[in-house]
């Protein structure tokens, strides 16, 4: 029901944007977020960006250079990657909740609905 798409093979310093869209679901009043995993590490919170789009957060290590948004009357969700360091290099998952996940959205059992993943390599 959630389709990551975007992934691939850049360079350090290079963009890449993200896609997160959803079929057979509207995603209007949900809370979204990205996660990315690393080869042999947990799945770590990177975004998430409330149903209105008001409220946007962010992880450290991304702050400042990924940007996260939403088109609600296109269904889907973004995740803007600049200046790409090879830190970055993981699996990345969109997910989709409807509870209210302000106090919980760096949790990733806090959402409903998970993406299939998109590998994001960046190479030195």
């Amino acid at each position: 029901q959630l389709q990551a798409s975007g992934g691939g093979l850049v360079q350090a310093g290079d963009s890449l944007r993200l896609s997160c869209a959803a079929s057979g679901r509207i995603l209007s009043n949900y809370g979204m977020g990205w996660f990315r995993q690393a080869p042999g590490k947990e799945r770590d919170f990177v975004a998430a960006i409330s149903w209105t789009g008001s409220r946007l957060y962010y992880a450290d290590s991304v702050k400042g250079r990924f940007t996260i948004s939403r088109d609600n009357a296109k269904n889907t969700a973004y995740l803007q990657m600049n200046s790409l360091k090879p830190e970055d290099t993981a699996v990345y998952y969109c997910a989709a909740t409807r509870s209210d996940w302000s106090a919980s959205y760096r949790i990733s059992n806090t959402y409903d609905y998970w993406g299939q993943g998109t590998l994001v390599t960046v190479s030195s």
